[in-house]
């Protein structure tokens, strides 16, 4: 019996050290070399300051900058369901809402989303990605039209022609990979860096 039990001990522990320890190393290394930006997080930085990530969204509530999609890393205070104690955009937290379409704080938060998005902009339709949280939570980048929606608001805020910030978000559509996979996306946080960058 210590006969059959002794290899199966040993086969653990070795397979252990090499899926356990071994190939997470080396991948983790082979990673570092050839795609550094990436393996370090796709830190995006201005100057020597980490701004955030190209890969997770940030809440951007000022009427001078582009909004991204809602977040469902948000988790109401149970003794207090109007308020939160998860941030928006919590990676540590990431996943997509549990709520079912037929939830009251689910419809209550779309319709109060729908109620601001309309007295931003009257005249065009709504794109669902400004009221419709992604699978993880965490997504960084909206469409084009969700864009193009919010120009009229950044413009005036801003003071800005409208031409100007369509040619911006224009600038930084992304089309899809090797022209088949994917939508067209814009990422939200580049966006805003331009739009900075454009006034200095």
């Amino acid at each position: 019996m210590v006969r059959e039990i002794r290899p199966a001990i040993i086969v653990v522990i070795v397979l252990t050290l090499i899926t356990g320890l071994v190939y997470p190393l080396v991948v983790t290394g082979i990673a570092g070399v050839l795609f550094p930006y990436q393996a370090q997080g796709s830190l995006v930085r201005r100057g020597d300051t980490v701004v955030g990530s190209a890969l997770i969204g940030q809440q951007f509530t000022s009427e001078r900058y582009f909004h991204g999609r809602p977040s469902a890393t948000t988790t109401p205070d149970p003794a207090d369901p109007t308020k939160n104690v998860a941030a928006p955009y919590n990676a540590a937290n990431s996943g997509g809402s549990n709520l079912g379409p037929s939830n009251k704080a689910l419809i209550d938060r779309v319709h109060g989303d729908i109620d601001t998005l309309k007295k931003e902009n009257a005249s065009d339709p709504i794109p669902p990605d400004l009221v419709t949280t992604s699978g993880s939570g965490l997504d960084p980048d909206i469409s084009p039209g969700a864009a193009l929606f919010q120009v009229p608001r950044v413009a005036k805020a801003r003071n800005v022609p409208e031409d100007r910030l369509r040619q911006l978000v224009s600038e930084h559509t992304q089309t899809r990979f090797l022209g088949l996979l994917g939508e067209p996306r814009v990422n939200v946080l580049a966006l805003n860096m331009a739009l900075d960058a454009a006034e200095k």
